[in-house]
């Protein structure tokens, strides 16, 4: 008997030895998950405090790459669409031009575009903002720089310059208006689908792109287009003035783009050359400081989201309003 209770008392203790080993392991595990948890959220926390300190900081450095004490040109990007939230809206450009303008050391300005166009009410911002600077500082010079495009808007804006340069392969013009939208009339009929709109004025919806066109709505829009094109020209005339070839060239106004080598012939641009070629060679101060607002990193995260082009799409299944491109 003393054998046997020796064996089972032998049993009984390797089984909780076993169930402590196996606790402890268990424990063990748990704890690792803990900490790979609490690591991982760490990480996150530090990603989002690094993020958000970048964005609060960085236009910060912008505004002291800006600063200088020492003579220079200043430059800013018309680069895109020229439109609200875009890097290119008047709100950006306009505090770009009059930091610029502004600063004592800035001994000329070059707008250097590339742009297709846009929205004929930022456009306009913007080109009043220059022509009310040149006149408030007539001692800085305004030079447009258009690279590989500047069309309809984005040279609604350079018209606004003292001087335009172009390369000789740029695209030059394009001074019309355009409204762009669908129609999904047969569409719906082929689908089986009735739509079915209330509104509280007999034209409130003449733009949807659901119901079938009326011939008095059509011409209403195109005189809308026709006043905002009208509007277009004229601030093209009275920046361009007399080196305008309008009178001999009526097509400049048709919405036609030109090279830059064939833009120079009608008086569109002034002369050829690059934003560095005027820095040194026109203005005499090869040294170039950009005062380009930008995008925070916040502002490029929440467009990543899609937010933009949602607002494009539920435009666009509309309709559009008037563009300059």
């Amino acid at each position: 008997m003393s054998d046997e209770w020796k064996s089972s008392s032998s049993s009984g203790e390797d089984a909780k030895s076993w169930k402590l080993l196996e606790k402890a392991l268990l424990s063990s595990v748990q704890e690792q998950r803990r900490s790979r948890r609490w690591g991982i959220f760490f990480k996150l926390l530090t990603f989002i405090y690094l993020f958000g300190a970048l964005a609060l900081v960085l236009p910060v450095l912008d505004l002291k790459k800006a600063s200088t004490t020492e003579a220079h040109t200043a430059l800013i990007e018309i680069r895109g669409m020229i439109a609200d939230r875009e890097e290119a809206s008047a709100d950006k450009v306009v505090g770009s031009l009059r930091a610029a303008f502004e600063d004592t050391n800035t001994k000329g300005v070059i707008l250097r575009i590339n742009s297709p166009g846009g929205s004929p009410v930022q456009s306009g911002y913007i080109y009043d903002e220059i022509r009310r600077l040149r006149g408030e500082y007539p001692q800085t010079k305004v030079y447009a720089v258009i690279s590989d495009l500047g069309a309809s808007g984005a040279y609604y804006i350079a018209s606004a310059a003292d001087e335009i340069y172009a390369d000789k392969a740029s695209l030059v013009g394009s001074i019309g208006v355009t409204a762009a939208s669908f129609g999904f009339v047969e569409t719906m009929e082929k689908l089986g689908v009735e739509r079915r709109v209330y509104t509280s004025g007999e034209h409130k919806a003449f733009l949807d792109p659901f119901q079938p066109q009326k011939e008095e709505e059509t011409r209403f829009w195109k005189g809308v287009l026709d006043t905002t094109h009208r509007q277009f020209i004229e601030s093209v005339k009275k920046g361009r003035g007399e080196r305008l070839k309008a009178d001999e060239h009526p097509e400049l106004f048709s919405g036609l783009v030109w090279s830059g080598e064939q833009a120079l012939q009608l008086g569109l641009v002034d002369a050829l050359g690059s934003a560095s070629y005027v820095a040194r060679e026109v203005i005499g101060q090869k040294e170039m400081v950009d005062f380009t607002q930008r995008d925070t990193p916040f502002d490029r995260f929440a467009k990543r989201l899609g937010t933009s082009v949602a607002d494009r799409i539920a435009l666009w299944m509309g309709f559009q309003g008037p563009t300059l491109r």
